[in-house]
């Protein structure tokens, strides 16, 4: 989880401007949590307390409001009545990674990932990305080596993982549906050789940075683990309510 709250955090800066460096400044005095961050760690919450997704969601949104959410997701957040809205974007996505962690086998994480998109990104896309993130963090903190990743994400979730990072970077443009960004971001963390890499790689492929590098690490992390300096930034940044969210599930979970 932590993985997934410093790539938001580092790749904040740099979103939607088209940025395709590999090399830049991880953390600046605009380094900040968003939206992926606040909805990960409300599943976290939800996860930790069995509470119900949407209603954890609202009140974790409402907490910490305009940071990012899209139009139609901060509608949804202050309506108590607004059901889904057939959403195929990322949004789904960026929040599931805590599935991975909490999910005893495959199956049931990609059963928890489709109830936890489903009340705001119920379009099977939005779906499916949910699921691709939460089943690629349970393999990777189960053990398994990329090639299993990529073969597993390929066969349960019909992505399209054999491209490369640097053939993905000339013609790739900000994007935020699911099926145009969570791929790409999984092939971030598949093409590179360890935590700061993958979220470099996500972030230099000038799109939806934060989200993109927010996937990409949460991965990440359930392979490789954050470097100790990367984990002091990304913690110094939070407060402290949503750090002790973030403390306890990890001691949970996280080990």
């Amino acid at each position: 989880m932590l993985g997934a709250i410093a790539g938001d955090m580092i790749g904040v800066p740099w979103e939607a401007l088209g940025e395709k460096r590999y090399e830049f400044a991880l953390f600046t005095e605009f380094s900040r949590f968003s939206d992926d961050t606040v909805m990960t760690l409300a599943v976290a919450h939800a996860l930790l307390e069995k509470r119900d997704y949407a209603a954890t969601m609202r009140e974790f949104g409402r907490r910490y409001p305009a940071i990012g959410y899209g139009a139609h997701f901060e509608r949804w957040i202050y309506d108590d009545s607004m059901g889904p809205y057939n959403s195929y974007g990322n949004g789904g996505a960026m929040r599931a990674s805590p599935i991975g962690y909490v999910a005893a086998s495959a199956e049931e994480a990609l059963a928890e990932a489709a109830r936890c998109a489903a009340p705001t990104h119920n379009h099977p896309e939005g779906i499916k990305g949910a699921q691709a993130v939460a089943l690629s963090v349970f393999l990777a903190r189960s053990g398994a080596s990329k090639a299993e990743i990529r073969r597993e994400i390929a066969t349960r979730v019909g992505y399209d993982l054999q491209r490369t990072v640097a053939g993905i970077r000339p013609g790739y443009t900000f994007d935020v549906a699911a099926q145009r960004s969570v791929p790409e971001a999984l092939i971030c963390f598949l093409d590179a050789t360890d935590f700061e890499g993958a979220v470099r790689n996500a972030v230099s492929l000038g799109g939806d940075a934060d989200t993109m590098a927010c996937i990409a690490g949460a991965i990440a992390e359930a392979h490789w683990g954050v470097p100790d300096a990367i984990a002091a930034e990304a913690r110094k940044r939070l407060p402290a309510e949503l750090l002790a969210v973030l403390e306890r599930f990890s001691a949970g979970f996280c080990r």
